[in-house]
């Protein structure tokens, strides 16, 4: 979220990227954040089952590598290569997403009666630019609100954009900001959209996502956002 200039009856929410803290959720035993676990976790055959690992349900050395490899790209931790229930709802979240495959807006939650509109399911992580039925862009993965900061849910607007904003209460860059609710907005992040546990409000998008969705909405477009991220 960012120091909103304009319009003084903008009211701020407690939304921005922050950087991601550890789970007490899913930990490790104890070990050296060095270490790489030889205890198999509670979710391990699952987990190698979506590693294409052997699956055995036992924890071998290069088991521990290859979850602690996806640990690392997603920022998930302690990354000790233990298959807990956080590594494992990532790759569970991975694989609901693909499934939806290009039918993002089978149920219709997402109205068809606005025109151009971008939507958020918060269920799936999943965002989308819909005109009436017809699918325009997405789906793509996106990481909005934890515990606490929740994405709002609803109807709402795309009221301001600045491709170059900068959040006065983190000191961090927000490229490509879209704001849709107080200080909520599509944003570009340098980070995995699985990065747990997510943002402070915003909708992260990878910078290609965010440059895209940049050039597809303008201020009053509409944003519906829905459902619930798991966890929140």
């Amino acid at each position: 979220m960012g120091d909103i200039r304009r319009r003084g009856a903008v009211v701020l929410g407690l939304t921005a990227l922050v950087a991601p803290i550890g789970l007490a959720l899913g930990a490790a035993p104890a070990q050296a954040a060095t270490g790489c676990t030889s205890q198999a976790g509670p979710y391990q055959k699952k987990v190698e089952k979506f590693l294409g690992r052997p699956v055995d349900g036992k924890q071998s050395s290069t088991d521990c590598k290859a979850i602690r490899a996806f640990q690392t790209k997603h920022g998930i931790t302690p990354n000790q290569g233990y298959a807990g229930p956080v590594t494992w709802g990532v790759m569970d979240l991975m694989t609901k997403q693909k499934a939806v495959g290009n039918t993002p807006n089978k149920a219709g939650t997402c109205p068809v009666n606005k025109g151009r509109i971008a939507c958020v399911n918060l269920t799936l992580q999943l965002s989308w630019v819909q005109d009436g039925k017809k699918l325009v862009y997405g789906p793509v993965p996106v990481r909005t609100g934890r515990d606490g900061y929740e994405t709002r849910t609803g109807l709402k607007k795309v009221y301001w954009r600045d491709i170059d904003h900068v959040s006065s209460l983190y000191d961090v860059p927000m490229p490509y900001s879209q704001f849709f609710d107080g200080g909520q907005a599509f944003h570009s992040v340098g980070l995995s959209m699985w990065n747990p546990p997510g943002s402070h409000g915003c909708v992260n998008m990878t910078p290609t996502v965010a440059k895209k969705y940049w050039s597809l909405l303008k201020n009053g477009d509409d944003v519906f956002v829905y459902g619930r991220k798991p966890g929140t």
